[in-house]
């Protein structure tokens, strides 16, 4: 479990989106294990509807991307998950911001599964054998945040298993290989889906504004809102431009809808010629 700060063995704020997203994980995972205990004959088929496998996904469980990383494989990998969350979201939440650190983990774990979505697709397509593996917990998501570190942050001191100091840029690349030498093995799907999580991460950082998704909706809606009501302007300096010739007058308007003063214009047309 990698750590940073100059007291590595100091807990890191637990506020904003880390406290969402760590309380998100917390209250899924007791809930899932209270499940298995009072509906133990169905419990196990419930939670496996809840796993991504590209092959269910197509069938219709669309659902899948979205509440599969909130499955784990024991109390220890769910501890695992929960301090890596603390710690990475912590620390990019103090440099970035809860919005965009936020939408950057949720763009991960979304990447993660679509990564094995194309994956399995692409060998359906040509006919190769990749073994099916359902994905489950939240490395990918985690990679992703890893990443986004390593590119954003890349001289911060991390202590990797409490012991070896490194700097974050590493240890992404660390990871990054690992999981493509994983690629050679049975877990093809697995470690494509994280290393897409990480890819994901990657356009994240370039297309997102610091503010985050949010901020890009928001300024969306605003553009909208205000080409509709130069729409309606020029809308409304048309019917005024047929009114007043109607009227025996003549009156123009840009291409914004707003008058033109044709007195104006002459003014400074005879101010020119006069100083030439």
């Amino acid at each position: 479990m990698p750590r940073f700060g100059a007291t590595p063995f100091a807990l890191p704020e637990f506020t904003g989106a880390t406290r969402r997203i760590v309380l998100t994980y917390l209250v899924a995972f007791f809930a899932l294990l209270l499940a298995q205990f009072a509906f133990r004959a169905d419990a196990a088929h419930f939670i496996s509807s809840l796993l991504f496998a590209p092959s269910e996904f197509l069938d219709g469980r669309l659902w899948q991307p979205f509440t599969y990383s909130f499955v784990h494989s024991g109390i220890l990998g769910a501890l695992f998950d929960l301090l890596s969350l603390w710690f990475l979201v912590s620390f990019l939440e103090t440099g970035r911001g809860s919005a965009w650190t936020t939408g950057l983990y949720i763009t991960s774990v979304l990447g993660t599964a679509l990564s094995a979505l194309a994956l399995y697709l692409i060998a359906g397509g040509l006919k190769a054998q990749v073994v099916e593996m359902p994905i489950y917990g939240c490395m990918g998501g985690i990679f992703g945040l890893l990443v986004a570190i390593g590119w954003l942050f890349g001289d911060v001191q991390f202590l990797m298993f409490f012991v070896i100091s490194i700097k974050a840029r590493y240890l992404a690349i660390i990871y990054a290989l690992i999981a493509f030498a994983l690629l050679f093995g049975d877990q093809k799907m697995y470690a494509f889906a994280n290393l897409g999580g990480g890819l994901v991460a990657i356009l994240y950082i370039k297309l997102m504004p610091r503010r985050g998704a949010g901020f890009v909706f928001s300024e969306s809606l605003y553009g909208v809102r205000n080409r509709y009501y130069r729409w309606k302007r020029r809308r409304a300096a048309r019917k005024f431009e047929v009114y007043m010739r109607k009227q025996g007058r003549t009156v123009r308007f840009d291409g914004q809808g707003k008058l033109i003063d044709e007195d104006r214009i002459h003014e400074e047309g005879d101010d020119k010629k006069r100083w030439n």
